[in-house]
């Protein structure tokens, strides 16, 4: 069976994009983002595609494409566009899928399902991204509690910023969680810095063993 890994985030716009990119180029797998909030910038997979180094048929199209950057079920009900998570099946894909949620875990697919939801029915493991800034730790610890309460396998935390060692060893102290690595800030951001960051910051082993 293919690995699958959901990678969700404590919040929005703290780099999960440019993880799931970094992480899908060095798995050389596939990425998919069933749910895109926002057209008029780039979008999601348009970054992965530029960041990654995969083909373009590794990205695979989103299930459904919303136009204001909005949460999903604002901007559906917007659009008279009605988000029903049946139609956001798992794809088998010959290599590893790298799958992407919008914002945060409690985020509204519509009115009644959130993407927690969705992820608990998928049992899919998890990699939560958080920030290294001030107030990392409580959004993190409380998505870790989150997540075990509804018996969703979580792989561990990937930091993005800058180093916070104190930060990082309280989450991983009191969630009792593997860290993963840290994905610093990058400038310039291209294809070969986040993939020579990926390859110097993250254990891929420990990622593998989260996925059996």
């Amino acid at each position: 069976m293919t690995k699958r890994i959901v990678i969700t985030g404590t919040d929005t716009g703290i780099g999960k994009t440019v993880f799931s990119a970094g992480l899908a180029g060095l798995l050389n797998g596939f990425y998919w983002k069933p749910v895109q909030s926002g057209l008029d910038e780039e979008t999601d997979s348009e970054v992965v595609a530029r960041l990654s180094g995969l083909p373009a048929g590794r990205i695979l199209p989103e299930v459904y494409r919303l136009r204001m950057p909005l949460s999903p079920h604002r901007s559906a009900e917007i659009d008279g566009v009605a988000i029903e998570a049946a139609k956001l099946s798992l794809p088998d894909l010959p290599g590893p899928l790298i799958i992407e949620g919008a914002g945060g875990l409690m985020v509204p697919l519509n009115r009644q399902t959130r993407f927690i939801d969705v992820f608990q029915e998928w049992q899919l493991p998890v990699i939560l991204c958080a920030r290294t800034a001030l107030g990392t730790i409580n959004h993190t610890l409380l998505s870790i509690e989150a997540l075990r309460a509804r018996s969703i396998p979580l792989i561990g935390v990937a930091f993005i910023g800058e180093e916070m060692a104190d930060s990082q060893r309280t989450i991983a102290e009191f969630g009792n969680v593997a860290v993963l690595g840290r994905l610093p800030h990058l400038d310039p951001l291209t294809h070969e810095t986040l993939s020579r960051a990926m390859s110097d910051f993250f254990d891929l082993t420990m990622i593998a063993e989260g996925c059996r």
